[in-house]
């Protein structure tokens, strides 16, 4: 009998290739492409320097600047997308037994905040062009609600995943959804993401698996912290879980960013947990405050066998409606 058991690789399993989108619509970035696209070009040109990067451009202007940005390292792709938030846009590859597959959620602008139509079709080109089939949902789900070890245990917030402008679930609705797609054994909940997530509290930016039966997530970074009840929340909660395989979690936690505010003077969610693991590496985004390279140097005794990179994701953060997110939320890893 085939095994069709779905799986999502954990992320530090080895991987094909990283897909990312290029910053193209400038009235998503308050008609301030420079800011995004200079964040968005450290960042591929650290990962390929060991992976595979695939960057999607949406038009000539967007093909001419990347290229001239990133140079020939990076394979350019034409492609129709709303923004470059592929996280969740995009298809999340998992394994089917021996084949791939490429979950595809209903996208519904993380509850009617952004409604871009590209947003809707751009997963399907991924998974098309990566040549992968696509197994199709009927639900709301964002990849970046949800974080993988590999071994079925999954973390995820009440915030995003219970909010009435997703799908209206129960929490047993929600855990009956994610066995179906993603063959879920164990999904340990956390209450609430950062003050001013765009998301909903989405959980990339708050709490990550780094492997099996360790997670990482933040401590405050001082007494102005605005997210420290909320950091002391999650590190409590996520200390007295345990995973599908019965273990009791290893929490590590690492400095937060603290309080940063953006050009309009916003309380912004920035985080480092927003890191993308990646072969050979790990890239993590900063901002310029006086934690960051504590949380770096944290971070690369989690990670013994990666280089771990701060690369600064102030523009991609953005202000007002514009930005929000950092490198994990643009990117979306295509595992061997």
């Amino acid at each position: 009998m085939t095994d069709t058991t779905t799986v999502v690789p954990a992320e530090w399993a080895p991987q094909a290739a990283i897909w990312t989108a290029w910053p193209a619509d400038a009235s998503e970035w308050n008609d301030d492409l420079a800011a995004p696209r200079r964040d968005v070009a450290a960042l591929v040109k650290v990962l390929a320097e060991s992976n595979a990067v695939r960057l999607l451009v949406n038009g000539e202007e967007a093909a001419s600047t990347a290229l001239a940005a990133v140079g020939t390292e990076v394979e350019l792709v034409s492609a129709k997308y709303g923004d470059i938030w592929l996280r969740d846009t995009g298809p999340i590859f998992a394994h089917a037994g021996n084949d791939r597959v490429a979950l595809r959620f209903q996208t519904n602008s993380w509850g009617g905040k952004y409604d871009l139509p590209d947003d809707l079709t751009v997963g399907d080109t991924v998974a098309e062009m990566a040549g992968t089939p696509i197994r199709r949902f009927d639900f709301v789900l964002e990849g970046g609600a949800v974080d993988h070890d590999g071994e079925g245990t999954v973390l995820a917030t009440k915030q995003t995943l219970l909010n009435p402008n997703r799908n209206g679930w129960t929490a047993e609705q929600a855990e009956a959804a994610l066995r179906d797609a993603f063959g879920t054994k164990k999904l340990i909940w956390v209450d609430e993401g950062l003050i001013g997530d765009h998301t909903d509290g989405h959980i990339d930016n708050i709490a990550r698996f780094v492997a099996p039966g360790r997670v990482v997530c933040q401590a405050a970074a001082g007494p102005d912290d605005p997210n420290a009840t909320i950091l002391d929340a999650i590190a409590a909660r996520l200390s007295e879980a345990t995973d599908a395989a019965g273990r009791k979690l290893d929490v590590i936690r690492i400095p937060g960013v603290g309080l940063y505010r953006n050009a309009l003077g916003e309380v912004s969610p920035a985080s480092h947990m927003n890191f993308i693991i990646a072969n050979g590496v790990v890239v993590v985004p900063v901002y310029g405050t006086p934690t960051q390279d504590a949380a770096l140097k944290a971070l690369q005794a989690v990670f013994p066998d990666r280089k771990v990179v701060g690369v600064s994701s102030r523009g991609l953060l953005g202000c007002g409606e514009a930005g929000g997110g950092s490198f994990h939320c643009i990117t979306q890893q295509e595992p061997l």
